[in-house]
């Protein structure tokens, strides 16, 4: 076809027009090859073009890669020209200007062996950028330049001699460059943050200074070193060396580490020739290695000491193309998914590989290497450990990894491309419980007490890196059987300038470790050791040391144990953070102040009662004990004359989920005032407001029967009628207290108070019924019917669902407790349904990839936030598959898309309810589901420290208020629940008890300041907005509507709330705000302490 320019820049946009035998022409092989691929590959085509998008955006466009060709370019031509330096000693330093300082931690200083500059025998770009697979963001071209032979004498592989001359090489070139305006930066780093290999990086002048970081690495000349003496079994750092020490020691200790660093700096060409041979003519291998970093990328995998990069990633596919298990016809997702699977299925901390051919019998063998390394993967050489600074604990996470994601890429309800390359993985979410360890220094003593002195001569006196494989293995044996995965961050060092000391062993600032648990046994407070006799029981005791004891079973054998003392079920979820403390205290001498855990730091905003007491969970547990025998007594209740066929919660404390469980109180009459002749309390007006008790509303079914009535009217005084003998037939046969009403009987059991609300099932269809002007009977939705299939259907089937969810996941209620504690400390519990942030929660436990389920409240809170900023409300439904009913996802996602302007603004469908989104219909707004959504981009934000500024998540920003009613805090029941208890509170006039029969009714749904917030809407809900924590909140928020706030004419009509004032010669009427602010108090006379208008926001 004719070029686009030609025709000018409109006719791009105009759809092709197509001759009748081009249409349809038959597809090329190559059409026909590609329609196949999707078909047997992908999911769907879908997934295709997601993945085809997502290459093109982080491949680097023709025209950077000229611009990058032109400063390697320059730079070539500078290397060449630096001057020669005169031979000094190693030591005296004082030929190199004052404003660079030598990138090395050169301790113990004295080192024998001369050095002087000689400009670079050549200079080769090696690595990601020849082969065309770096990816954006961050783009690093790795330039080798070779050290010419003459600047090396004998013996320069001992004591740190050639790491030395490769620092001192660098820091020439540095202060050279320095001084060239060709640069933007010229900084060191250390390569990996490996202390052994510092590197210089390059960035260009201007606004190029992001597009590209140029990493010099110093090599030697080729056939400087014989290969033999750097075997992972050979020593080069001499003991007495390290130690400063004048007497030889005996026997030399391998040191492997050391020996990789010097050879890996060797074979960085051979390296690239490896890998673009591999490349040639295989073009889905730049594709697959590219999704592969993204998905190491997003699981913080790819950076830090012993991490899996993108250049060990590289030798992987090309080792598998070797071993068959790729083959060059592949596309990039079929090398991503082969990868994933041998990952997966193969674990190299027990079986290393190898990419060596040819097998010579002088080099080392795979077992040499497993004994020196925790992993093991051995370049083609034969010579070099890929993995040498790998834990075996960072495999075992890569592992995992790779495990879940080929799980998530064969399942086809999950979205795998969203889950596996887009969402990232930061470790606050991906662990249920995580520690830093504050001062990293304190692995010195480590050190001391594991006896690793060999360790710190090979890992050049780093003692994190020398110490970190055994603490991870201390704690993987202490924690094992609870936890899946015992994971650590990666030592991490930023770059520095050049003219600043070399960044020390303490600057990786605090290492975190994560912990995954198995939900079945996290949480048991028995370790069980070996029988007092066996031989192993020794090394149990040394393990657990004092904590360890003998106890009788009840098998009667005598074995060694461990017993951790927790009351509540939320102390047992701390369990492991006993273990951890006491291991590492005890094998690693470091001290408990040194850890900063956060396993539970969030769960004193759901703590009830005193400070000793649980997160409620047992609560919750009595309460329904104590409904599940309410409803055997309801269905055995003799002389009914229907039976009850159905007794259905529908409160949420009977799901788990009530942020503060109903504890059981008994009435103390003092405190209240009489009514003689019925018997009831009423609050006093002297004494503060009672304590708040919630009725537990209960939905019983009654059976069906033809004498039912066919009348709406008629069905409500049956209804009432039922209300009237279930109180007097539960008093009768089982004493308890009751009290009906119309619309319900509330019967007081063990200090509860359950409501009773009878059902019949037609009478939702025949209040649907309408009878048209022409006498016809005909069916449609009515708000009365809505409501009622709400209250007697809907709701009793979420229930329900949800208390099965907390049966699967134990953490489920205490994620949701924690979740509606935020939404309503963010003053908004009245702008968003409790079950729609219910479900919001279950999603995250049904839908958890890339994740894991989570088996802490915690994690589950973070994730909550995260959902809320990161879903895309506005094009997506979620979709919550609530005992796995739902099968056509696909179809709700077309009618959502056809209908999304008259949807509500979260949308969220589940198998009962699959159109209309009930629980979101009326609430969220449009603007409060905005505010949402930003204060839950606040929080991380908060948490990325690593430490939870608790009270900052959970109070609310109160500053773009216009109104705040500050209220009395002896009249707001649920004082003792808010975020910041107060130290003293208010008598409430009851007493904890759940064993009287004989009692007065208590008050019950008692709550003033809720009385008060609905005159307040009823009156004033056209001018202002009102926004209230109900848990105990002492301020109501006010917002002025900006529209109510235009003069409108002046009518009769319009005068509520209003005043007359003149505008351009006509009577116009504005709100009246001081006599609404004087409303305000008047409404709330001994509810109200003040009202506080902040004038200076208004913008009327």
């Amino acid at each position: 076809p004719p070029s686009a320019d030609a025709s000018g820049p409109s006719s791009s946009l105009q759809p092709a027009k197509l001759s009748r035998a081009e249409l349809y022409k038959p597809p090329t092989s190559e059409e026909l090859s590609q329609l196949k691929e999707t078909e047997d590959l992908f999911h769907s085509s879908l997934l295709r073009l997601q993945i085809e998008e997502l290459l093109k955006e982080v491949t680097l466009k023709e025209t950077k890669k000229k611009k990058i060709d032109a400063f390697l370019h320059e730079i070539n031509t500078l290397l060449s020209a630096i001057p020669e330096t005169p031979e000094t000693e190693l030591t005296d330093q004082t030929w190199l200007p004052k404003g660079v300082k030598v990138p090395f931690l050169q301790v113990p200083f004295s080192v024998k062996g001369r050095f002087r500059f000689v400009p670079p025998a050549e200079l080769k770009v090696v690595g990601s950028y020849l082969l065309g697979t770096c990816i954006k963001p961050e783009i690093n071209v790795d330039v080798a330049v070779t050290m010419p032979q003459e600047i090396f004498q004998d013996k320069d592989n001992l004591n740190q001699r050639y790491h030395r001359k490769r620092a001192l090489y660098l820091a020439h070139i540095a202060q050279h460059f320095s001084k060239e305006k060709l640069f933007g930066s010229v900084k060191f780093a250390y390569m990996n943050s490996n202390h052994l290999k510092p590197i210089l990086l390059l960035r260009p002048q201007g606004k190029d200074e992001k597009m590209v970081t140029v990493r010099i690495h110093a090599c030697p000349a080729p056939g400087l070193f014989k290969p033999s003496r750097f075997y992972p079994n050979k020593n080069n750092v001499r003991t007495a060396w390290f130690m400063e020490q004048n007497t030889p020691k005996e026997g030399r200790p391998p040191t492997p580490h050391y020996n990789n660093s010097i050879l890996c700096d060797t074979v960085l060409l051979s390296h690239l020739h490896f890998l673009s041979s591999a490349a040639t003519d295989f073009p889905g291998m730049k594709d697959g290695l590219a999704l592969l970093k993204v998905w190491l990328n997003q699981r913080q995998l790819s950076k830090g000491l012993g991490c899996f990069s993108g250049f060990l990633v590289s030798m992987l596919v090309a080792y598998l193309l070797m071993k068959r298990k790729i083959v060059r016809m592949m596309s990039g997702y079929q090398v991503l998914r082969s990868t994933l699977q041998f990952l997966a299925t193969t674990d190299l901390s027990v079986t290393g590989i190898s990419l060596a051919k040819d097998v010579d019998s002088s080099l080392p063998v795979l077992d040499d290497f497993h004994q020196a390394f925790e992993v093991v993967f051995v370049d083609p050489s034969g010579l070099v450990n890929l993995c040498a600074d790998m834990t075996a604990s960072k495999y075992q996470q890569v592992q995992f990894e790779a495990k879940r994601s080929m799980e998530i890429l064969d399942d086809w309800m999950v979205d795998g491309f969203q889950a596996l390359l887009m969402t990232s993985k930061p470790m606050l979410r991906a662990f249920d419980h995580v520690f830093h360890l504050k001062h990293v220094s304190k692995l010195q003593s480590t050190c001391k007490k594991m006896q690793l002195l060999n360790e710190l001569m090979d890992r050049g006196g780093n003692y994190v890196a020398a110490a970190l494989p055994f603490v991870v293995s201390l704690l993987g044996r202490g924690l094992a059987g609870r936890a899946l995965l015992v994971a650590h961050s990666l030592p991490q060092i930023p770059e520095w300038p050049i003219d600043a000391e070399p960044p020390k062993h303490k600057d990786v600032g605090s290492l975190t470790f994560g912990l995954l648990f198995d939900p079945e046994f996290a949480a048991s407070t028995l370790e069980k050791g070996p029988q007092a006799d066996h031989p192993e029981a020794l090394d149990f005791r040394t393990f657990w040391g004092e904590k360890s004891e003998l106890r009788r079973f009840q098998d009667s054998s005598i074995c060694e144990a461990v017993v951790w003392k927790a009351d509540t079920i939320c102390h047992k979820r701390l369990i492991p953070e006993q273990i951890v403390r006491h291991l590492l205290k005890l094998h690693a001498d470091i001290p408990e102040s040194s850890i900063c855990y956060t396993g539970a730091l969030l769960e004193s905003v759901i703590r009830t009662g005193q400070e000793a007491s649980g997160t409620g969970e047992e609560a919750m547990v009595s309460v329904i004990c104590s409904y599940d025998d309410l409803s055997r007594k309801l269905w055995n209740l003799k002389e009914l004359p229907l039976t009850v066929t159905a007794v259905q919660g529908v409160h949420p404390a009977l799901r788990y989920t009530d942020v503060f469980p109903p504890i059981p109180m008994k009435p103390i009459y003092s405190s209240h005032t009489r009514m003689r002749i019925k018997n009831l309390l009423l609050p006093s007006e002297e004494k503060p407001c009672p304590a708040y008790i919630a009725p537990l509303k209960i939905i019983c079914h009654m059976e069906g029967s033809g004498q039912w009535p066919q009348d709406k009217e008629a069905i409500k005084r049956i209804k009432a009628a039922f209300h009237l003998q279930l109180a007097e037939l539960l008093h009768q046969q089982h004493q308890l207290v009751c009290r009906p009403a119309v619309t319900h009987t509330d019967v007081y059991k063990d200090g509860y108070v359950f409501r009773l609300q009878v059902a019949y099932h037609r009478e939702p269809l025949i209040l649907k019924e309408v009878v048209t002007p022409e006498g016809m009977l005909k069916y449609q939705d009515t708000e009365e019917s809505r409501q009622l299939e709400l209250e007697i259907l809907h709701l009793p089937y979420l229930t329900s669902s949800l208390h099965g969810l907390q049966q699967q996941h134990p953490v489920f209620g205490s994620t949701c407790r924690l979740a509606k504690r935020w939404v309503s400390a963010q003053l908004l519990s009245d702008s968003i349904s409790e079950e729609c942030v219910d479900l919001l929660v279950a999603f995250l436990f049904l839908h958890p990839a890339p994740f894991t389920p989570p088996s802490s409240p915690q994690v589950g809170f973070l994730r909550f936030l995260d959902l809320l900023a990161t879903f895309d409300w506005k094009n997506n439904p979620l979709i919550v598959n609530l005992n796995t009913g739902l099968t056509g996802e696909q179809a709700i996602k077309n009618k959502f898309v056809a209908a999304r302007a008259r949807l509500p603004v979260m949308f969220i469908a589940t198998p009962k309810d699959q159109w209309s989104s009930m629980w979101t219909q009326d609430r969220p707004s449009a603007q409060v589901k905005t505010s949402l959504i930003s204060l839950a981009h606040l929080c991380p934000i908060l948490s990325s420290t690593g430490l939870f500024f608790l009270q900052m998540v959970f109070r609310p920003p109160l500053d773009f208020y216009d109104v705040l009613i500050h209220l009395n805090p002896n009249q707001i029941p649920r004082h003792l629940e808010s975020v910041d208890r107060p130290l003293k509170s208010f008598s409430r006039g009851v007493v904890k008890n759940s064993t009287s029969v004989k009692i007065l009714f208590p008050v019950v749904d008692y709550d003033p300041v809720q009385c008060y917030l609905q005159e307040l809407r009823d009156a004033f809900s056209d001018l202002a907005l009102f926004f209230y924590d109900k848990h105990g909140g002492e301020v109501i928020a006010v917002l002025w509507k900006p529209l109510s706030f235009q003069p409108q004419p002046f009518k009769v009509s319009n005068m509520k709330g209003r005043m007359v004032t003149t505008l351009n010669n006509e009577l116009v009427c504005v709100p009246n705000v001081e006599a609404i602010l004087e409303d305000f108090e008047v409404l709330g006379e001994g509810l109200v302490k003040s009202v506080e208008a902040r004038t200076e926001k208004w913008t009327i």
